[in-house]
């Protein structure tokens, strides 16, 4: 008989360690070890001829064909790259409550609607509590399959009998165990060995799976890192609570573009897609003031313009605040340095705070010259020209940068009624033909090449040099 030992593996980076510390030599995590029990037995070495033949294929082979499965919510198709892939594994992560048992209980009942065959497969709630959401959200009728279990086995041998399910809904792969080793649900053994089964099972039946995952307080997904590199895709829901939109990004996609973004609003029939996304973050109000900027940015393949907030106040501190919510503070201090140092602005002494309005996220440099705008502004207590927008990125010695993606930024500002665009002189290098497109708009461009021309057009409100294409 072989004999177990103990050991202890961190939940955060998967290490073993054999006896229990404080924290993790590996990854440094606190308060992460957990104990497991592991056959002591070495594992068996394999020898060449051992194993079965595997085939090579050459790189100019005809793949086989693969086709999309669109779920029948546009803004989740358009995260995925056009719908699911059957026999892919997607893992969809995000805070509790957010709304990622909602999403996918609607997408479940709009497969079964046009004839997929869809199960869904709950190990936190129970039937009855699914049951109950299905009928507030109005899908009580679709044919869907529910079942609440949490043994990969006994999932795996129901799924085997009969017709495999197009679409395979866990939620969550937390809650599930396989019964071969003797670590709790949740742990990294667990959750790594049960998504294996499941995704293996999916491709050998070319079945799409969707996995939720818990978060950790850092907004990671809970569990071993390797699970985002088992799955084909992974998707993240931001956004707050208290707020009435949410918003689904792509971090990896194997079969589309990355940084897709999809946004939903939380409604008392679920989760809805909004199809103008700009006109949630955009100003409401009629009248320009100070510190406010609006900035033409791109999520993926998208362009969305949101408004950028800036407050400047004096402090009577040594070291005053920087706040900033929804962009990067180390840009922010990057940004105030350059106009501290390339515009002569004065802002150590001051209280900065900035903010993306609506709870937005803004990854880009693009939003430099906006927040710089948006700073300036508020620093001088001049309103900026109403109707105009900003994007461009500032380098450290003042110069205002070219960017990607400047005719569908500039489309869809004309689109929402802005009449003036504040951009880099000249588009980023090799896109000749978004230049020619931007010649037809009739949205009129200033050139702004330095962080000086900014404080001379907050300053002055004079027209610098226009841009003809």
């Amino acid at each position: 008989m072989v004999k177990s030992k103990t050991v202890y593996v961190c939940q955060e980076c998967g290490a073993s360690h054999a006896k229990w510390a404080g924290r993790c030599d590996a990854c440094g995590a606190w308060n992460c070890l957990v104990e497991e029990a592991q056959d002591a037995a070495p594992p068996k070495s394999m020898g060449a001829g051992k194993g079965a033949i595997i085939d090579f294929s050459a790189l100019d082979g005809v793949p086989e064909d693969t086709y999309r499965l669109p779920c029948g919510i546009g803004e989740l198709d358009r995260v995925l790259g056009g719908g699911l892939v059957p026999g892919s594994a997607v893992l969809i992560g995000g805070d509790p409550g957010i709304g990622k048992s909602t999403l996918l209980l609607q997408v479940v009942a709009r497969l079964a609607k046009v004839g997929q065959r869809a199960c869904y497969i709950s190990g936190e709630e129970s039937i009855s509590q699914v049951q109950m959401r299905a009928g507030r959200l109005g899908l009580g009728k679709a044919e869907v399959e529910l079942a609440a279990g949490t043994s990969v086995r006994d999932i795996l041998t129901t799924l085997g009998k009969g017709a495999t399910p197009d679409v395979l809904v866990v939620d969550s792969i937390q809650t599930m165990f396989v019964d071969s080793l003797d670590s709790a649900p949740g742990t990294v053994s667990q959750v790594r060995a049960a998504s294996h089964e499941l995704i293996r099972f999916a491709k050998k039946k070319n079945m799409a799976v969707i996995l939720v995952g818990h978060v950790t307080k850092d907004g990671q997904i809970a569990g071993p890192r390797v699970l985002e590199h088992m799955v084909d895709a992974v998707l993240y829901f931001e956004g707050d609570r208290g707020q009435h939109f949410r918003i689904l990004r792509t971090v990896k996609n194997r079969f589309g573009a990355t940084d897709e973004i999809g946004v939903f609003e939380m409604t008392n029939e679920g989760l809805e897609e909004v199809a103008n996304p700009s006109l949630l973050f955009l100003p409401e109000r009629d009248t320009p003031v100070s510190g406010s900027a609006v900035f033409a940015g791109m999520e993926g393949t998208r362009p969305m313009l949101v408004e950028i907030q800036a407050l400047v106040t004096p402090s009577g501190m040594a070291n005053p605040r920087r706040a900033v919510v929804g962009w990067d503070s180390a840009r922010l201090a990057m940004v105030l340095a350059v106009l501290e140092a390339r515009a002569g602005v004065r802002l150590s002494d001051r209280e900065v705070y900035l903010n993306i309005a609506g709870g937005l996220r803004v990854h880009e440099p693009a939003a430099d010259l906006a927040a710089a705008a948006a700073l300036l502004s508020a620093c001088f207590d001049v309103p900026l020209p109403s109707g105009s927008l900003f994007f461009g990125e500032i380098g450290l010695s003042g110069e205002v940068r070219a960017v990607s993606g400047q005719e569908q930024r500039l489309k869809e500002a004309e689109k929402l009624g802005f009449h003036h665009a504040y951009c880099p002189s000249k588009p980023m290098s090799g896109k000749a033909k978004a230049t020619s497109g931007a010649a037809k708009l009739s949205l009129g461009m200033t050139s702004l090449n330095h962080v000086q021309d900014v404080l001379a057009m907050v300053h002055s409100g004079q027209t610098l040099e226009k841009v003809h294409a």
